[in-house]
């Protein structure tokens, strides 16, 4: 198990969804990224296209997330499925860890289907990450991701940022007493962090860090849109209706 200890070198983790994202956050001196897909919605599970071309363009340690959609933690047993296949492919890649979450309809955690994607892991490094943020109640949160042999938990201190969710964020650190990381994210800035790191003591960041690069598409129109987007609650999906393809077909005549 991996453990916290104030002689332990600080770690820099950057959040990132592309080959380029994570060039740069190893030249910029990071020891480690978190690869994710759709961070527009707080991260997806990427193609395995994706994580192979990272694990050979970065010689950091490499993270994945896995998350087969947006939205809450609460998922179906098909949803289960996919997330024991992607994590089985991970480890075939040459992921370094992966990083997991998933709660009961009562805000709890999952006890049970963590414990199935922990072994599934194997010896990959495991991360509970942000749906800890949505958990009832985090310290009985933490005291069951002990109990799992959680390596690392990334949260917010159950706040929009991490530096608001300090206090928290110090609390965890101090009752998981060296046995679990616990590793602050959520707006976390070069601005910020010295501020963050001594008033919660840890020693693990996760930070994403971004900037707008201009495309270098020269012939450009205004429209029209590929995405169809609509602002969604963490607790929605758009889901497809089964009665407007019926009624699709219908229309199509065949």
């Amino acid at each position: 198990m991996e453990r916290a200890s104030s002689k332990l070198m600080p770690v820099l983790e950057i959040c990132v969804d592309s080959v380029a994202s994570a060039i740069a956050a190893e030249q910029g001196g990071a020891q480690r990224v978190e690869l994710c897909d759709y961070l527009a919605g707080g991260g997806t599970t990427p193609s395995a296209g994706m994580i192979e071309v990272v694990r050979q363009s970065i010689s950091i340690a490499l993270h994945v997330l896995i998350r087969p959609c947006r939205g809450d933690f609460l998922y179906s047993d098909a949803e289960f499925d996919v997330m024991k296949k992607d994590i089985a492919l991970c480890r075939k890649l040459g992921v370094n860890g992966v990083v997991i979450g998933a709660l009961t309809k009562d805000g709890s955690i999952d006890k049970a289907s963590t414990a199935e994607l922990i072994a599934h892991a194997g010896p990959m490094s495991i991360t509970f990450h942000r749906a800890f943020d949505f958990c009832v109640d985090p310290l009985k949160g933490l005291d069951d991701l002990l109990k799992l042999g959680v390596n690392r938990l990334l949260t917010s201190g159950q706040q929009e940022t991490a530096l608001q969710g300090a206090a928290l964020i110090r609390e965890l650190h101090e009752k998981a007493a060296g046995k679990m990381i616990i590793m602050p994210g959520g707006g976390v800035t070069p601005a910020n962090l010295q501020n963050l790191i001594s008033i919660t003591g840890v020693r693990e960041v996760h930070a994403s860090v971004r900037t707008s690069v201009e495309s270098d598409m020269q012939f450009r129109k205004d429209y029209p849109l590929i995405s169809s987007y609509k602002q969604l609650s963490e607790f929605e999906q758009l889901v497809a209706d089964e009665s407007q393809v019926r009624a699709l077909r219908k229309a199509f005549k065949v």
